[in-house]
């Protein structure tokens, strides 16, 4: 049996998923139809992409896009925290990155700083530019 906690397993985790997102961007922007045989494309990496609300979750006061990675015992995810403002660009200021790391009823996260912080804001700008950020937004305060 694993007793290692979230908190011991949230950032050999991160390192994990950060070498295979900078892999997969790099092939990405070499060559947007490119393929790693192990990872796929970006395009194919993580289940899906969207806007959590404040209030989703019990206790919590920011709404956040949610890269969401993978689901289930364990799941990780990437939180982006943004502001909006239609008058400037881009349309959407990120000033805080986490990655969640979560099994069952224990959680642990890590603030994003560096090399890592500033590829996972290209990440994000990359979604802006596809529409994504919009659309996920648009969709989640419509309920």
């Amino acid at each position: 049996m694993n007793t290692a906690t979230c908190a011991d397993r949230v950032r050999p985790n991160l390192e994990e998923r950060i070498a295979d997102i900078r892999k997969l961007w790099v092939l990405y922007n070499d060559d947007p139809e490119a393929y790693d045989y192990e990872l796929g494309n970006l395009y194919e990496y993580g289940l899906c992409f969207d806007y959590v609300p404040p209030g989703t979750f019990k206790d919590q006061l920011e709404g956040y896009f949610r890269w969401q990675l993978s689901t289930g015992g364990p799941g990780d995810e990437f939180r982006f925290y943004a502001d909006r403002s239609p008058n400037r660009f881009p349309r959407w200021s990120v000033y805080r990155i986490e990655y969640w790391y979560l099994d069952g009823y224990d959680g642990a996260h890590i603030d994003l700083y560096g090399e890592d912080e500033k590829l996972m804001r290209e990440l994000f700008e990359f979604f802006a530019e596809v529409g994504v950020v919009d659309s996920e937004y648009d969709k989640a305060m419509e309920v």
